[in-house]
């Protein structure tokens, strides 16, 4: 379900809440380009942690993402074994709120394969976050997007080192 540039309502969100939790067909969301409040959010991530839900690829491209959002993410993310594929880009993401998502990728439930952070505003402390979260939980991730961040080799070398790691599935990491 593609819904980009809809000016979604707070009722809007709630009604999308309901549908996660009760179409176990609904496997894919675009909700890019849509500026997402804190309540909305809050209403996807209940329905993203329904039992029922089994999205598997969730957009939230250009949605003026917080650090408040990214807390309700990273609690989906430890809730929903499905969901495989998240992107996140052109958010000006915080290393505070890079934190909170790495809390739900190093989550043994988390089974997200693709995450996509281009031009979220990220450094070398973001980095590092990922890099710890990925230790904790290698045996999934498989895609990072990390352009657009202004990232040197240095800042990513954390990641680098781990995609030789026989544990890390990290196959494609693309700062540059």
């Amino acid at each position: 379900m593609q819904l980009h540039h809809c000016r979604l309502s707070e009722t809007h969100c709630e009604v999308l809440a309901s549908a996660l939790k009760s179409n176990p067909h609904l496997t894919h969301l675009d909700l890019s380009g849509n500026k997402l409040s804190d309540s909305s959010m809050k209403h996807l991530s209940a329905g993203l942690e329904s039992p029922n839900c089994k999205l598997k690829t969730l957009r939230l491209y250009d949605c003026g993402l917080s650090e408040t959002h990214c807390e309700v993410l990273a609690s989906a993310l430890k809730s929903n074994p499905h969901l495989t594929d998240l992107d996140l880009s052109f958010n000006n993401l915080s290393d505070s709120s890079v934190k909170l998502l790495s809390a739900g990728l190093e989550s043994p439930n988390c089974k997200l394969e693709t995450l996509e952070l281009y031009d979220c505003s990220l450094s070398k402390i973001s980095c590092d976050y990922l890099a710890s979260a990925l230790k904790d939980n290698p045996s999934h991730l498989r895609e990072l997007e990390l352009r657009g961040n202004n990232l040197k080799d240095s800042d990513v070398k954390q990641l680098m080192d781990l995609q030789q790691s026989p544990d890390c599935r990290l196959e494609d990491l693309r700062w540059k």
